[in-house]
């Protein structure tokens, strides 16, 4: 993928918005919305399957889930319909400093970025990474890692 399609995608901090379950034009909110026409009018037999399979009697609340992903209206960070729950100095900081990515200002690692949260380890190990290896094969590397980590670090 070519640096500039990249820039869509991942954000100033190095978290990939493409695949993120709010991104408008995100793989997740494809698939959300593909399920969601498949399942149909499912939630008759999950009422009925309820009986036998406790799992099913949630059927509406996961319905619910998933049609909220398939709505998924997020521009990505660097676009005007910002959706994301993380509070990123990144997002405007990236434009002041004249950068594309947290790692190539020369301020970098700044100590305000994510200041006292776990998140922080993740922030300087995705952009050391890309410092490393530079951004796009950063990005082709990224896209065979779960977006959601079983725990930050």
């Amino acid at each position: 993928m070519r640096y500039e399609d990249i820039l869509r995608e991942l954000a100033p901090c190095g978290l990939d918005c493409g695949r993120c379950a709010d991104f408008e034009q995100g793989e997740i909110k494809e698939l959300s919305g593909r399920l969601l026409e498949l399942l149909g009018n499912y939630g008759r037999l999950a009422a009925l399957r309820a009986d036998a399979r406790p799992e099913f009697a949630g059927y509406e609340q996961f319905e619910a889930v998933l049609a909220s992903l398939a709505r998924a209206s997020c521009s990505g960070c660097r676009g005007q319909e910002v959706h994301c729950a993380l509070n990123c100095q990144a997002r405007t900081c990236h434009r002041e400093k004249r950068v594309d990515y947290c790692f190539q200002c020369p301020q970098y690692p700044c100590p305000g970025q994510f200041a006292g949260m776990p998140l922080r380890k993740r922030w300087l190990a995705l952009n050391d990474r890309m410092r490393e290896i530079g951004v796009e094969e950063f990005f082709e590397e990224q896209r065979k890692t779960p977006r959601y980590p079983g725990k930050i670090s």
